[in-house]
């Protein structure tokens, strides 16, 4: 491999540098190759413990993967604050936020079309007819998959509603922000009526079909929506709703929460194993090796690569961020192939399928009064990841 720029290496040796005064405080890491030095993760330990000490974030869960291996793997500060503090685990569960889209929906309606059910330059009113008022005809699949449908950013919220049925009617009726394909405009409408789509062409709601057809074909045992109650100590709490309830195993995303909890944009509860596990299954399956992961290779390529209108500057896979104003989790590192997608709750997994590794972090950065920041964090972390796996 080439070498890093030398200003990049500055870079890291100087941030590096200024993080070493951090205090220490309650975490763990573990490098889980034995023959790893101890130090060649340090710096994210540095950094998790910095975001922690500053308050960008309660508590944290990391791992790095490469080539199906675990290399390293953190645990830092607090599951929970209020109403007393609680250490954060390694089984921690994590409301994923909108890492949904992307680990739940857009597989689960690329295995419908790998299944010949719809094309993706299909127009969405060829399947729900009420959508195509308010000159919304010409929105395609590919344009809600890449986020270029024109659709505003969600439903309106400035008034009481509730149900799955009333989510429906008012993401049909949606009027346009931007005409189809013109600009990418990031928008849970468009992953709300995805989510829909599954379930018209399954048969089966959301949560059963990505049980049986992701989840379970995967092995993952604790990732699902709407967790069960009794789990709830386990879970990394969030935020207090409308009426001043701390959100503790119910979804963050208020649109979601309206719904009943399982949306095609939010409600996914998952930890870092199953997420290393996917992962890893994801990085296998794109590169053409055994892989329990359930779509064909040549569809994992065309979801992480782009397929925005052509033209358009910003990048988008079919779910997957490639270059955009939210790809800051690539870090300075990893290249333009590498693929990912982050969480309001302050969850993220980065991709490279260059070098089959993979960056995830998890956190509840929204607890308790949503004022945590992990922008810099991800950035950071996956700039520090990139520069340890150069040498494998």
């Amino acid at each position: 491999m080439p070498m890093l720029p030398a200003l990049t290496r500055r870079h890291l040796l100087k941030t590096s540098a200024a993080l070493s005064s951090v205090g220490s405080f309650w975490s763990h890491t573990v490098c889980a190759q034995s023959n790893m030095p101890a130090t060649k993760f340090s710096a994210l330990t540095t950094l998790f413990q910095q975001a922690v000490a500053s308050h960008k974030t309660p508590g944290a869960v990391a791992a790095i993967c490469h080539k199906g291996q675990t290399l390293w793997q953190g645990v830092f500060g607090q599951q929970a604050l209020i109403p007393s503090p609680e250490p954060m685990s390694w089984n921690t569960l994590f409301d994923m936020a909108s890492l949904t889209k992307v680990l739940i929906t857009a597989p689960a309606i690329m295995q419908l079309w790998e299944r010949g059910l719809f094309k993706l330059d299909d127009y969405i009113s060829t399947y729900f007819p009420q959508f195509g008022t308010n000159n919304k005809s010409h929105v395609t699949i590919r344009h809600l998959l890449t986020h270029y449908s024109g659709l505003p950013a969600d439903l309106d919220l400035s008034t009481p509603w509730s149900g799955k049925q009333t989510a429906f009617t008012l993401a049909m009726n949606s009027s346009l922000e931007h005409k189809p394909g013109e600009k990418f405009v990031y928008s849970d409408i468009n992953f709300l009526i995805l989510g829909f789509l599954v379930e018209k062409l399954s048969g089966q709601p959301l949560d059963v079909y990505a049980t049986q057809n992701i989840l379970q074909p995967l092995g993952l045992k604790r990732s699902f929506f709407c967790p069960d109650p009794a789990l709830k100590p386990v879970i990394a709490p969030t935020q207090f709703n409308e009426n001043n309830t701390l959100l503790r195993g119910d979804v963050h995303d208020p649109t979601a929460r309206r719904i009943g909890g399982v949306a095609g944009h939010a409600g996914l509860f998952s930890c870092a194993d199953d997420t290393l596990t996917y992962a890893k299954a994801l990085l296998a399956r794109r590169a053409g090796l055994p892989s329990a992961y359930p779509l064909r290779p040549q569809t994992v390529v065309l979801m992480s690569t782009p397929q925005q209108p052509k033209g358009r500057a910003d990048l988008r896979g079919l779910g997957w961020d490639i270059a955009t104003h939210y790809s800051t989790p690539r870090g300075d590192i990893f290249p333009p192939s590498s693929f990912g997608h982050t969480g309001f709750t302050g969850t993220s997994l980065w991709l490279d399928p260059d070098t089959q590794s993979a960056v995830i972090i998890l956190t509840n950065r929204v607890h308790p009064y949503g004022k945590g920041n992990v922008i810099a964090l991800r950035h950071d972390v996956a700039t520090a990841a990139a520069l340890a796996l150069h040498t494998f």
